[in-house]
């Protein structure tokens, strides 16, 4: 459904998105994700027609962007981070404007607006003017008229931008129900929003793609050395020496635990399955063993990996472009 191949956008010397490349599959929901300036909005933007691309080509529902950009806005719902609103406007007369701009037909129009009120929950604000509404009604605004036309992909900027924890919910819960019937491409900071929405992420950063899988195959993929939990009966100090001296233990990190008690977080080489080695010394010591298991990154975890260690390579090198926001 959607297209992405070498995906190019420069100003001036600045290279704000780089050979970028990924697909979206029909009635998939993708998390694209990136610290400030990786080049997030600028692809998005890209994607709805809004702005050309120096290199490369996207397709969306089959229409290159570039060749064919009526054609893609009349699939394509999109809320920007700052939602285009008329402030002067009632909801509802905004939303019966969008519907003529985005030829959605007379005899349709009428129930497509109640249909997008109900959804994004507007049914109190509906004959208020724009302007008056707080920044989580107005978000909720821009949603409704992203979904108004019923379009085959959405393109959502932060769509929980403003609103409270209730409306996040409800807004994650809407946004998975779209799933299925329209191809959603989604970007936001709030992390486990994506784990929760997401089934595949594409991080970028630096203009690049560091990353595209499940949040699931990524945990995996990127575990690295091992990590193991472990929670033991006996004195902290006296068991985290025992630890120490286990073969194949990288770093062990303390955790809070209660009065007796001692945890730590166990790193492991890569490759090496030091449990049993672990288990054997902890009762070998004295010590009681309570807990071991294994532990998984988290996708903040794994965002912060990516970015941070593709922004340690380029640490140092010469560069006389200024920093563009994308």
């Amino acid at each position: 459904m959607i297209e992405v191949e070498g995906l190019t956008k420069r100003y001036g010397r600045h290279t704000a998105v780089d050979s970028v490349s990924f697909h979206v599959r029909k009635g998939e929901i993708l998390g694209f994700l990136g610290p400030n300036g990786a080049g997030k909005t600028t692809t998005m933007r890209i994607l709805a027609c809004y702005l050309p691309p120096t290199e490369g080509r996207a397709r969306v529902a089959g229409f290159d962007v570039f060749e064919a950009p009526l054609e893609v806005k009349k699939r394509l719902g999109y809320l920007p981070e700052t939602p285009p609103l008329y402030p002067d406007m009632e909801v509802t007369t905004f939303l019966d404007f969008v519907a003529k701009v985005k030829g959605v037909p007379g005899r349709e129009r009428k129930a497509r607006i109640e249909d997008a009120i109900a959804k994004c929950r507007l049914g109190e604000v509906r004959f208020k003017r724009i302007g008056y509404l707080s920044k989580g009604y107005r978000q909720r605004v821009g949603l409704a008229q992203a979904i108004l036309h019923n379009p085959d992909v959405l393109i959502l900027d932060e769509p929980t931008s403003g609103l409270d924890p209730k409306q996040i919910i409800e807004t994650r819960d809407l946004i998975r129900g779209l799933g299925g019937d329209h191809t959603v491409i989604l970007s936001t900071h709030i992390l486990p929003e994506v784990e929760m929405t997401c089934g595949r992420v594409v991080i970028i950063s630096k203009g690049k793609v560091v990353a595209e899988d499940t949040p699931g195959n990524l945990t995996r993929r990127l575990q690295g050395a091992g990590a193991l939990r472990l929670e033991v009966l006996g004195n902290g100090a006296a068991v985290a020496e025992v630890l120490r001296g286990v073969p194949g233990v990288l770093a062990i990190h303390p955790r809070p635990a209660g009065e007796g008690l001692a945890a730590f977080d166990v790193e492991a080489a890569a490759g090496q399955d030091v449990r049993a080695l672990l288990a054997r010394a902890v009762v070998q010591g004295g010590f009681g063993l309570l807990g071991l298991s294994q532990v998984g990154m988290s996708l903040e975890e794994i965002f912060l990996h990516l970015t941070t260690t593709d922004a340690a390579l380029e640490t140092g090198a010469a560069s006389d472009t200024k920093e563009v926001s994308a």
